[in-house]
């Protein structure tokens, strides 16, 4: 076969392949929402007869058991997942418009209650209170992750903002924890910076005001499984080590669409050398991302070291059809009014975030990370090796 021949073959299969595709994640899509379904309405079941006829953990405990001797096989259904659903109905009820209450229910099943009398979960009750895409996330999720959601989260806003971003950007369970873990909600779209004043369009400088938090968690170097007894015995060799085999979770930390150019990038210009600690891609806003780690407080001085490596990516690497390059500067600690005010005189588009390490980190292990001299030091010792 010629090329004209086959043109309509490719043409038919990216046809067909999408329609198997869509009808596939609809599929899927659908029974996560009618498990979410039955979940909310077992929960409800289960907590209005709690309040009704005290039900204790017993009963409950014997429930589930009973469940599991009729239905072998049944999972999801143990008695530790029967309170998790009671907790699931009693957090989101109260929101829902449209949901009976539990007096009314409660009511008609004294005497021989039916499947059909527990509480309904509909998707247009949902987006009555909410909006139809607010409740096309809640049925999108896991049952897993709604509960991720709500032992880790206070306030509605917050736990729409998690179900939102978890349907989005498909984070699966561990992804969800993570952000969760560096209490993302809190930190979004917060970060001083410039991007209105620098950025050609108004939509991508919103989508990366978005884009960037004000804070980073950075918890991955545990000295405890380095098997050292003492601070002193930690070399530069032991440390590297842990941060290269953590540059994946380092990516990670900054969301989605970045992709790892290289560390200690190299740009050079009238002869001067010039070294970018970090330096990534994101497909989102089409530009590169220029970051430089900086141990301890913000200082102005570092901003007019960015603004020139921006320049030099702009001139030297950036790509016709690519926008400006942007630069952020990660410190340990930082005045976010003084950052706005002194970023305003900047051409290039920057930003200025923290980073901090996790609560429960040991204190010998905040003494045993490098400064940002011996940083760049290691990362120029990785990049010697490739």
């Amino acid at each position: 076969m010629d090329n004209n021949s086959l043109q309509p073959i490719s043409q038919a299969v990216q046809i067909i392949k999408t329609a198997i595709l869509q009808s596939q994640e609809r599929t899927t899509r659908n029974a996560n929402a009618d498990l979410i379904a039955l979940n909310y309405a077992v929960g409800g079941y289960v907590s209005i007869q709690s309040k009704l006829h005290r039900w204790g953990s017993a009963i409950i405990r014997s429930i589930s058991e009973q469940l599991q001797k009729e239905i072998p096989g049944l999972r999801g259904f143990g008695y530790e997942n029967l309170k998790k659903m009671r907790q699931f109905y009693e957090t989101w009820n109260p929101h829902i418009n449209g949901s009976p209450t539990a007096t009314q229910i409660g009511n008609e099943q004294i005497g021989s209650p039916t499947a059909t009398q527990l509480p309904v979960l509909q998707s247009k009750a949902l987006a009555m209170v909410f909006d139809v895409e607010t409740a096309h996330d809640f049925i999108s999720i896991s049952f897993t992750h709604h509960m991720e959601i709500l032992n880790k989260t206070n306030s509605l806003d917050e736990r729409l903002f998690y179900i939102h971003n978890a349907a989005v950007y498909k984070w699966d369970k561990y992804k969800l924890r993570d952000m969760l873990k560096q209490d993302l909600f809190h930190h979004q779209s917060l970060m001083p910076n410039n991007f209105l004043l620098t950025m050609p369009k108004r939509v991508q400088a919103l989508k990366a005001i978005e884009m960037f938090k004000d804070e980073y968690l950075l918890d991955y170097i545990n000295v405890e499984e380095l098997g050292v007894r003492d601070e002193a015995e930690i070399d530069e060799q032991v440390v590297e080590k842990a941060i290269i085999q953590n540059v994946k979770n380092f990516i990670m930390t900054f969301g989605k669409d970045f992709t790892f150019v290289g560390n200690q990038y190299h740009l050079e210009k009238f002869n001067k050398d010039h070294f970018v600690d970090l330096l990534f891609y994101n497909r989102e806003l089409s530009a590169l991302v220029a970051v430089e780690l900086k141990k301890g407080e913000f200082k102005p001085i570092y901003l007019a070291q960015l603004q020139t490596y921006l320049q030099l990516l702009d001139d030297e690497v950036k790509k016709p059809n690519e926008n400006p390059s942007i630069g952020i500067i990660l410190c340990q600690d930082v005045d976010k009014a003084y950052v706005e005010y002194v970023i305003q005189r900047y051409e290039s588009p920057m930003g200025v975030a923290t980073y901090k390490t996790a609560e429960d980190m040991p204190d010998r292990l905040r003494k045993a990370l490098p400064d940002e001299n011996e940083l760049k030091k290691l990362l120029e010792g990785d990049n010697d090796k490739e």
